[in-house]
This record gives C-alpha cells, structure tokens and sequence, in this order.
C-alpha cells in the first residue's frame, strides 16, 4: 500500500500502529492509518477506487463509489481493499489537519520506499486525544520509547 500510495503521488502521513513501529513499537497492526492532503484527494480516490475499497463493517454488495466526492464528503473512513485495510483521515485528534500532521512528521524509508510517520511526540498526543481504551494501553510504551531516544540525545 504505502508503494501504491508513493507511486501515485498521494500526499500522506502515516499515523497509527505502523507510525508507531516505525517508532519502535512492539504491537502489530494489520490496517495502515493516513492522515491524507484533503487539498488534493483525486490521486487518493483513484487509487482506492482501483483498489475496490469498500468500507470496512459494511455489508458487501451494497452500492458504493470511491471518488473525490465520496472523500469530502467523509473526510474519516475505515476502509478494505484488494491490498488491505486502510484507515484515512484528513485531520487526527490532538495534532491536526494534514498541514499540521506534516509538519509533525519524519520522512523514513522502509520496504524500498521513502515516505513521511507522525513523529513520536505528536503520535503520542494523538493517541491521548483519540481516547480510545486501545490508544490508552499504548501510551506507556510510546513514552518510554520517548524517554528512551531523549536519554539518548
């Protein structure tokens, strides 16, 4: 996905459980998590569009339609696709808008790919914002993966 994500040119920042990894995290995710440019969604709507993306908990066969409207018009979705599952958002709690969430960000390579993860900081306080019980259990490894690279410093 995040190949699919870069080749496009979608402007994006990974959030979330992979943000977290990037990090050091030990918790796997199976979803990938982007905060996307709502400035620029058509390259984003293409893409899920050719991915079949559906949203996720929804009962299959209904009709749907992956397209710039359908993105403005639910800037947060939860979504599946024939590549996986995907959440995407155009804002995150406790950080901001996509302008805010890039510039809160780290550009990294992984997978033969470079692309920008919230920095700890700020996923941190997005986990806290969310206030899911999920996000909560996190916090205590986020932040002694922060205690850990400001030792280092």
């Amino acid at each position: 996905m995040l190949g699919g994500l870069t080749r496009k040119k979608v402007r994006f920042v990974v959030i979330g459980g992979v943000a977290a990894a990037a990090h050091g995290s030990s918790r796997v995710t199976n979803d990938l998590d982007i905060c996307y440019d709502a400035a620029h969604v058509g390259s984003l709507a293409d893409l899920l569009a050719a991915w079949h993306a559906y949203p996720r908990g929804v009962e299959g066969g209904l009709p749907f339609i992956m397209d710039e409207r359908t993105l403005r018009g639910a800037p947060v979705m939860t979504l599946t696709t024939s590549e996986g599952d995907i959440d995407i958002m155009d804002r995150v709690a406790g950080v901001g808008d996509y302008g805010a969430v890039r510039k809160h960000s780290d550009k990294i390579s992984a997978l033969g790919v470079s692309f920008r993860v919230l920095d700890l900081p700020s996923l941190i306080k997005a986990k806290r914002a969310a206030g899911r019980p999920r996000d909560f259990e996190h916090l205590p490894e986020l932040e002694a993966l922060l205690a850990l690279r400001r030792q280092r410093r």
